[in-house]
């Protein structure tokens, strides 16, 4: 168990000096409350240790989860539509994410280059009637155009569209999409189309490799969370109000885990996720409380189980923290303009730390 005294000490070393490297307001969201007593006590006793703890969490989650992807089969990648905007050029592509399964996703090409291969974004939206429009600029909040901020700010962005608008409804959606997939569950789809959006990226000779991050809200969120734990070449992310524990959110439907997260015999945590993670920066955007909010200082005890193990086997300091902006299940534009903030700098800014 970790003794409150413990805690203290650690929480001294988060709030050590933020370097130039950093965003000048890590030590703001890296933070827990020194009030968190037990519930950090439970994060680090469900903790793990070992040289194999990656690759154990993977094992169990992947079975789970049944999760898939398709490396190797080609994109078949097509234009539907493109657009010359004031800051960028705006294409609506379709690809091939698995076999006999097309989707569609915007891609944001940035007008001003150096030449150089460009920092690029996995954005996934939220549930909306309008998808992804909204992320790219055809629809309204302004707020809430995150994909097309990112672009201005010089990262290619991708963003595809969730496969539960593939059909009338969600659970048809979900009940097609998994038709192939026996025993899998709604996130291991999401997450296969998600690492599929990432092979889009790195098709392109504009987009650098090294530098790939992620975002996401609400839906999204959830999409972020699994794309970073499970893809490592995601450098950094960030997640708005998806409910970062699973009793935070409605992780029980079919698309995302199924109501078998209810039974009395399960016993997977996001700790394990947030696990994953650590050693690449990550943030969780919260609102604490109102209508449909999924995140907030309840989101602290998963957080410390990432920065227990990124206290062991990383350099601090710990880039991985909660901003709680307490404006409700919303984007608010100063939470988007610090989300690009902590894109431009871990993703967009610096050599990748290893």
């Amino acid at each position: 168990m970790l003794s409150r005294m413990l805690l203290l000490l650690l929480t001294l070393c988060f709030a050590s000096s933020v370097s130039a490297e950093d965003v000048p307001w890590l030590n703001e969201v890296n933070t827990p409350p020194q009030s968190l007593g037990a519930a950090a006590d439970k994060a680090s006793a469900d903790g793990a240790s070992g040289k194999q703890l990656r690759e154990q969490i993977r094992t169990k989650w992947n079975d789970f989860l049944g999760a898939y992807r398709f490396a190797d089969l080609p994109l078949q990648l097509e234009t539907l539509k493109e657009e010359q905007l004031a800051d960028c050029t705006r294409l609506l592509i379709r690809y091939q994410a698995e076999p006999g399964r097309m989707v569609r996703a915007y891609l944001l090409i940035p007008n001003k280059t150096t030449g150089k291969p460009l920092p690029a974004i996995v954005a996934f939206h939220g549930t909306s009637a309008t998808t992804f429009d909204k992320l790219v600029g055809l629809d309204g909040e302004p707020e809430r155009h995150m994909g097309l901020r990112l672009a201005k700010r010089g990262f290619i962005v991708i963003c595809p569209e969730n496969f539960l608008w593939e059909q009338k409804s969600y659970t048809a959606s979900t009940e097609a999409a998994l038709k192939p997939h026996p025993g899998s569950k709604g996130m291991a789809v999401m997450l296969a189309d998600g690492m599929r959006a990432v092979d889009v990226l790195l098709s392109r000779k504009d987009v650098d490799a090294k530098r790939i991050g992620a975002y996401g809200h609400s839906l999204g969120a959830k999409e972020t969370l699994y794309l970073t734990a499970f893809d490592d070449r995601i450098r950094a992310a960030v997640a708005s109000e998806g409910g970062i524990e699973i009793g935070f959110s409605n992780w029980d439907a079919i698309w995302y885990l199924s109501d078998v997260v209810h039974a009395k015999d399960f016993s997977l945590t996001h700790h394990d996720l947030l696990r994953l993670i650590a050693g690449r920066p990550f943030l969780v955007l919260g609102g604490e409380s109102g209508r449909g909010c999924a995140d907030g200082e309840r989101s602290w005890p998963t957080l410390l189980a990432g920065h227990e193990i990124w206290q062991t086997h990383y350099q601090t300091p710990i880039r991985l923290g909660l901003l709680n902006h307490g404006q409700g299940h919303s984007l608010p534009w100063e939470a988007g303009e610090k989300t690009i903030e902590w894109l431009e700098v871990y993703v967009g800014g610096h050599p990748a730390r290893e």
